[in-house]
């Protein structure tokens, strides 16, 4: 078993904090892709099929993310670095978390800031709020499109992110209901011996050894910062 860090904090994080900022879920999201699945426009073979439309439904989601401002949440979690190392990492595509000012973060299902090539080995673009369209090229010729991890693909950072949760004094999950996978398998890395918190509206199973936190991240999360501050073990470094 890894040693624990005692001034380490993980906080996984999930969609509703960011609906906490007034943007909707992934499968929430309407728009003039109504005719589609969802299951269409995020994946390899929906890309293939309706370009346009994927472009478009991923363009407006990045419109609305830019237009959104980190909440109460996304700024607690970030003022946790005033006193630990913090890592997220996050199954959200926004930027609201480095917004916030938070410095360490792990995008497991990619980022709508990014665009990326379409060939073996894509160059990657900072495109931040800007849309993507059809006709516009990487370097190496092939069509842009958004950096997201769609169905299918690879998940990133799973190696990175499961050795900090296993080296955390400190675990916190928030807004995922931790049914997708495999991501939501990171909380069995957790040390037996960290403070582990789960803030939800609801949940059906609660991990073993965590504490639910029942309510909303921008009521509960600033709450829990400030008692974790309180709490910080002195710098030895």
């Amino acid at each position: 078993m890894k040693q624990l860090q005692p001034r380490k904090i993980v906080v996984l994080s999930g969609s509703g904090v960011s609906a906490e900022s007034g943007l909707p879920t992934f499968r929430d999201a309407k728009g003039l892709w109504n005719s589609y699945s969802w299951q269409e426009l995020a994946s390899p073979d929906g890309w293939q099929r309706h370009p346009e439309a994927v472009l478009a439904f991923y363009n407006e989601r990045r419109q609305k993310a830019w237009q959104a401002e980190p909440n109460a949440a996304h700024i607690a979690i970030a003022s946790l670095e005033a006193a630990y190392e913090v890592v997220i990492v996050t199954q959200n595509v926004d930027a609201l978390h480095e917004r916030a000012g938070s410095r360490h973060v792990l995008h497991v299902h990619g980022e709508l800031a990014y665009a990326r090539g379409t060939s073996p080995t894509p160059r990657r673009y900072r495109i931040d709020g800007e849309p993507i369209v059809l006709g516009q090229l990487c370097e190496d010729g092939t069509q842009l499109r958004p950096d997201i991890v769609w169905f299918g693909e690879s998940v990133r950072h799973f190696d990175e992110a499961e050795a900090h949760v296993a080296t955390a004094a400190r675990v916190l999950v928030v807004g995922t209901s931790l049914t997708v996978n495999p991501a939501a398998s990171l909380v069995q890395y957790a040390h037996r011996d960290a403070q582990k918190a789960l803030v939800a509206l609801e949940i059906e199973d609660v991990p073993r050894g965590f504490t639910f936190l029942q309510g909303r991240a921008t009521d509960v999360v600033p709450a829990l910062a400030a008692k974790w501050l309180s709490e910080a073990p002195p710098d030895t470094r």
